[in-house]
């Protein structure tokens, strides 16, 4: 099984690649996106990126707060659609 994390406070310059390098360093990442605006193709400074289920709250405790290129990241579980 998997889960779906959300991470917050990306830099603009963050893509999918580098999010997976980064989120692996601390669990099995299975895959990861980062959000544009459709009418740009910018960033929207947020993404999700999915993990295995034993490494979820791990990966939580461990990058939640942390600088990652020079912004301070949220990371948390993401809450479903509604």
């Amino acid at each position: 099984m998997t889960r779906t994390l959300y991470v917050g406070n990306l830099p603009w310059r963050t893509d999918a690649d580098g999010l997976n390098n980064f989120f692996g360093n601390y669990g099995s990442v299975v895959n990861s996106r980062i959000i544009v605006d459709r009418e740009t193709g910018r960033s929207r400074g947020f993404g999700f990126v999915e993990v295995n289920d034993e490494d979820a709250q791990k990966i939580v405790d461990a990058l939640n707060g942390v600088d990652f290129e020079g912004r301070i990241l949220t990371v948390n579980e993401a809450k479903p659609r509604q």
